[in-house]
């Protein structure tokens, strides 16, 4: 059993060491476990640190390419290493490393395919009573998209079994975290977490500015995911919202119309229900062009997992 423990860095000189430092050596059950390093364009020496520190497999930027590719390359390059279990952890030592032997048990055991560290955000003093609760509503639409339940689905420290990691394909460049949890619900796969005690902070986070950024992204990169696996459901609820709505002034047209005994000065009312009409239409036209891509996309990823598993089955 190889375990490979990714820490994506960008400009992690002043933290990386202690990162490396508390990897554990020895986990029961496992054979081998291997430090790769995805350099996303550091310019300080992050490199040198890691090289310091006996890492001897890495993955290199040669600017930045954002979190989401560098988890993508990481795991292309763990399976090359033929890695069973892949731990993604940060290098700005937010996490606790020297729990990685208690992420990847589910796994040994068959429990689980993902196990996602809970961070008990609630706990954590320097998130603002905004952030916590928008960390808390935000777990809930993904898992509700993904059909499981996590408390932290914004945590990146994690465990990925070796199937799991061919079946799933990420697509967004911002943050990987999301995606591939409503990838993996809508794809079988049993993900469960534990709960875990964050280290200090050291620095700011860099994956956004603000935190109206990373809800507008998030938000973005969820609603995209969604679409992707249950079309039916987004343009489906909205046709079906505007078809009712737009009874609505057809009813008042006919109403005044009858009362009056003429529709003129009603018109308005004919013209706003023709319009939501014709909007109901598109999203279901939307509904079915999008659920046809969406069954295409299954037979592709079906044969690019194929294809993983040729070239990842050494």
């Amino acid at each position: 059993m190889k375990v490979v423990v990714q820490v994506p860095c960008l400009n992690e000189e002043a933290t990386l060491g202690l990162v490396l430092d508390s990897i554990p050596r020895k986990i029961n059950g496992v054979d081998e476990i291997i430090t790769l390093v995805i350099d996303d364009g550091s310019t300080d020496k992050t490199v040198e640190v890691a090289r310091n520190h006996g890492v001897k497999h890495f993955v290199h930027h040669t600017r930045n390419q954002g979190l989401g590719r560098s988890f993508h390359d990481g795991v292309m390059k763990a399976l090359e290493l033929g890695a069973d279990i892949v731990i993604n952890t940060d290098g700005d030592n937010q996490y606790p490393q020297d729990r990685i032997g208690d992420l990847v048990q589910p796994i040994l055991k068959g429990d689980a395919d993902i196990v996602i560290a809970d961070r008990q955000t609630h706990t954590i003093e320097h998130f603002s009573a905004i952030k916590k609760l928008l960390q808390k509503f935000g777990s809930a639409v993904v898992s509700k998209a993904a059909g499981t339940k996590l408390p932290d689905a914004a945590s990146g420290f994690r465990a990925y079994n070796r199937d799991s990691l061919i079946r799933i394909n990420t697509i967004t460049r911002f943050s990987y975290c999301t995606e591939t949890i409503i990838q993996a619900g809508n794809k079988g796969l049993h993900i469960t977490s534990i709960p875990v005690e964050t280290n200090p902070k050291l620095r700011e986070s860099r994956l956004f500015k603000s935190t109206a950024e990373h809800v507008r992204k998030s938000a973005i990169t969820i609603i995209r995911a969604y679409i992707m696996y249950k079309p039916y459901i987004i343009f489906g609820w909205m046709g079906a919202i505007l078809f009712g709505i737009g009874l609505i002034p057809f009813a008042r047209f006919v109403f005044f119309s009858l009362e009056d005994g003429t529709t003129r000065g009603h018109i308005q009312s004919l013209l706003v229900g023709s319009l939501l009409m014709i909007s109901a239409f598109l999203c279901l036209a939307l509904n079915i062009i999008a659920d046809l891509i969406r069954i295409n996309r299954v037979l592709i990823e079906d044969n690019l997992e194929q294809t993983k598993r040729q070239r990842f089955k050494g």
